[in-house]
């Protein structure tokens, strides 16, 4: 508070001083909560119906706490850390963060314009009123020594030091107006603390008392020209305030820059260029931030406009470059390491993602260089201890699942298909239309499984002598054999080297092809055939001829007449 002055001999000295820094008419609006401070804590005492309050308090050594204060009764804070332990001496910082009140037709209407970007409707939400046009958001400062809070209306003593003994002549009490330019070739005090042979060092002018002020008073009224006064604020007034320079903006009751005291050298530089450090004098882009551990950058949305609050932060050490989702346990979904290739991850213009090339042709392009086993592998991985089915990958064409990937505990299946119908490749028996994998080489169909064989998608067509087919079926070695892999298991077929070169079909002599053996079957089903009709023919040929000279012996020997017993 201000001092009383005791020696008229200071008015005149002082008049000027009293004018200058006599305080602003407040033209605040009304705040968003009354405060009240006690040395246990401070409680306010909300203006308006809000659902809750955001409450971040923040002091020395980066102590920074935050309270969710439900609406509709006083908010209350204890100088309690989290760690339940009391706060320490020193002054603090709070923002306190009014959520508004909203039906859930508006809630949806603010979602779905955030996600589609439409600030017009915004903007027209917050014209109608429902939502509010800026941040619902009250800011201040408290002060704790030896364990209590300071309260805002102590009285300030005077100084100890003592005024000079030296008799003062009095001068009348009356303002002093100057019609002409004002030189002074010196330093001036101006302040209520001011005294005789002032030491100035190099100071050209000094304000010296218990709260500094200097205003600027635009006086101006003509239509179209800027009349805000603005001040320069050092120091809080009350007890318990901060320590701080701030420049104000008087008309609009509103303090846009701050600095509290303790704050670090270079805490914001701007060199000849305009480039902007944050602690650091030189800085080398436009903005440089400089830190001993993780410089950052924190991106936070209140609530007070109706949206739901989240935060993220941007930042990077020596481990990575990431970005936190602070809102959803600070968990990192973005995250670059050090010496990451260029063009790691590249968008082109066309919307295009690249991994490892700077030019994707497609909308996913994963080009390498390397020669590894595992170089332009493609991997999706669950690490999650829990057996349970989930889809691990899935492909859509215009609203039609053509392929996906399901883990189903034990079981992994690709299940393919066309706009509903498809067909499933796992490794195990399952129901229904199915292909069963098994180890290397081992194929078990269950259901119907087709391919195209349409004559429009063939070509090169040649005629086959099925017997000459049979013939070499005949001769193809068929033994019963393992695969190595499956050694308990055993199967019966030709040896892939042996089919082609007796076929010459497929493209190596390694595969057989289902459709390939299957051919050669039928052929060779046909070649059977025909030599099954000709022994028909044969037979029936023979069958004749049997039959007349069964009939030529009966004429030339007929039976004789049976003879009756004697009675």
């Amino acid at each position: 508070m201000k001092r009383t002055l005791q020696s008229t001999g200071w008015m005149a000295m002082l008049l000027l001083a009293a004018i200058l820094l006599a305080p602003p008419v407040a033209r605040a609006a009304a705040p968003l909560a009354t405060v009240n401070v006690s040395p246990q804590g401070l409680e306010w005492q909300p203006a308006g119906d809000f659902e809750k309050f955001t409450l971040t308090v923040s002091g020395p050594g980066g102590v920074t706490l935050r309270r969710e204060l439900q609406g509709g009764a006083a908010l209350a804070f204890e100088p309690i850390g989290d760690d339940g332990k009391p706060l320490g001496d020193g002054t603090y910082a709070y923002e306190l963060i009014a959520s508004p009140r909203l039906d859930a037709q508006t809630r949806q209407a603010l979602a779905a314009a955030h996600r589609a970007g439409n600030e017009a409707a915004i903007a027209k939400l917050q014209a109608s009123g429902k939502v509010p046009g800026g941040s619902l958001a009250q800011s201040g400062f408290f002060t704790i020594h030896d364990g209590a809070i300071v309260p805002p209306d102590l009285k300030e003593g005077r100084p100890t030091t003592p005024r000079p003994t030296k008799a003062l002549t009095p001068i009348a009490l009356k303002d002093q107006v100057i019609p002409d330019d004002l030189i002074v070739q010196g330093s001036a005090c101006i302040g209520l603390d001011c005294v005789n042979n002032e030491s100035f060092g190099f100071d050209t002018i000094r304000l010296k008392e218990n709260n500094t002020r200097i205003k600027f008073d635009d006086t101006s009224t003509g239509t179209g020209f800027p009349n805000h006064d603005w001040q320069l604020t050092a120091n809080d007034s009350a007890s318990g305030g901060a320590n701080k320079f701030s420049i104000e903006d008087i008309t609009a009751s509103t303090v846009p820059f701050t600095v509290t005291g303790g704050a670090t050298t270079n805490s914001i530089f701007v060199d000849s260029t305009g480039r902007v450090g944050f602690r650091t004098s030189t800085p080398v882009l436009d903005l440089h931030v400089n830190t001993s551990n993780t410089p950052a950058m924190r991106l936070e949305q209140n609530n007070s406009g109706g949206f739901t609050a989240q935060t993220w932060d941007v930042a990077g050490n020596e481990a990575n470059f990431f970005v936190r989702d602070v809102t959803g346990g600070s968990r990192l979904p973005f995250r670059i390491r050090p010496g990451a290739p260029t063009s790691s991850i590249d968008i082109n213009a066309s919307g295009n993602v690249g991994i490892g090339t700077a030019s994707p042709s497609t909308n996913l392009h994963v080009l390498s260089s390397g020669s590894g086993s595992t170089d332009g592998k493609v991997l999706v991985e669950n690490t999650s201890g829990t057996n349970a089915a989930r889809e691990m990958m899935e492909l859509r064409n215009n609203g039609g699942t053509i392929l996906i990937l399901e883990d189903t505990s034990i079981v992994e299946k690709w299940s393919f298909g066309s706009f509903g119908t498809a067909f499933v490749i796992d490794n195990q028996a399952h129901t229904g239309v199915e292909l069963t994998l098994g180890n290397t080489g081992n194929l078990v169909i269950q259901g119907t499984l087709t391919q195209g064989s349409s004559r429009d998608i063939k070509t090169g067509f040649a005629a086959l002598d099925p017997k000459d087919v049979l013939s070499r079926v005949s001769a193809l070695p068929v033994s019963q054999w393992s695969y190595k892999t499956e050694s308990a298991v055993r199967h019966v077929g030709p040896m892939a080297e042996d089919f082609h070169q007796a076929f010459g079909l497929g493209e190596d002599d390694k595969h057989i092809a289902p459709g390939d053996q299957a051919g050669v079957a039928l052929l060779a089903v046909q070649g059977l055939n025909q030599v099954v009709q000709q022994k028909d023919k044969e037979i029936a040929e023979l069958k004749g001829r049997l039959e007349a000279l069964e009939k030529l012996v009966q004429a030339l020997y007929p039976p004789k007449a049976a003879v009756e017993p004697e009675r």
